[in-house]
């Protein structure tokens, strides 16, 4: 029952105030022995693959189709990468893989981890804001983001290997797909994200850090693009499986 459970068994609905996603490049070789046998890492340039970082303020996040009283404000932070996976019909999906996710609330990684494989961990979380700045910051996963708010003609980060926003964009996510891999059964489970009004907008990043990714042990992550997202409404779809080939 407990994994039946975990099998993402129902619509969740969750409105998304904002979303900050800050991705990064690194040698494919690095990311490769991250990811289960059925999925592929994202190339670009044929040397690339991306982990990214988002960090989300949810709104009323509840089973689909139930009121909004009976929903809950959580703040999530979620460790992906972007892959690919070929369905048993033969269509390629794009999507990402879950490494780690948090969250400020208890209950949130509770309800997180029956109901789903993300492997939630409670952690502290503080925002500051003023009109230049916005400083997100976690003493106990040691990570910090500090965005400029004022800056309007921003520049691609140093050393991205993107040519222009445009192509970075293909990489700002979440992606139409989520997977999961039962390594024992060989099964997939197949999560598809709905959203409304998704425009992400280019962020200047001053500052940042995240232990998470130096606990990967990777050499030298490139930031390779940050965006904004604001005010989208999302759901994710109840999970499919299949046994993978």
């Amino acid at each position: 029952m407990l994994n039946y459970l975990k099998n993402h068994p129902f619509a969740v609905e969750a409105f998304f105030e904002s979303s900050l996603v800050f991705t990064f490049a690194v040698p494919k070789e690095e990311l490769q022995n991250l990811i289960p046998e059925c999925l592929e890492l994202e190339i670009f340039q044929e040397k690339w693959a991306f982990i990214a970082v988002a960090l989300v303020q949810t709104k009323d996040l509840r089973p689909k189709g139930f009121p909004k009283f009976m929903g809950n404000d959580f703040f999530l932070i979620g460790y992906r990468l972007f892959v690919k996976y070929t369905n048993n019909t033969g269509k390629r999906l794009r999507g990402l893989y879950i490494l780690k996710s948090e969250t400020d609330k208890k209950k949130m990684e509770l309800m997180g981890n029956i109901f789903t494989h993300y492997n939630y961990t409670t952690t502290d979380i503080t925002q500051t804001d003023n009109e230049f700045f916005k400083e997100i910051y976690s003493v106990q996963s040691k990570f910090k983001v500090i965005i400029n708010k004022t800056e309007n003609d921003i520049s691609l980060p140093k050393n991205s290997p993107f040519t222009d926003w445009k192509e970075a964009r293909r990489f700002a996510g979440p992606l139409p797909f989520t997977f999961t891999y039962n390594h024992n059964t060989k099964k997939v489970l197949i999560i598809e994200g709905v959203r409304q009004n998704w425009t992400p907008q280019p962020l200047e990043v001053i500052d940042y850090q995240f232990n998470f990714l130096k606990n990967l042990k990777l050499k030298n992550p490139i930031l390779a693009n940050a965006f904004i997202i604001k005010n989208v409404p999302y759901y994710w779809k109840k999970g499919k499986i299949e046994l993978w080939k």
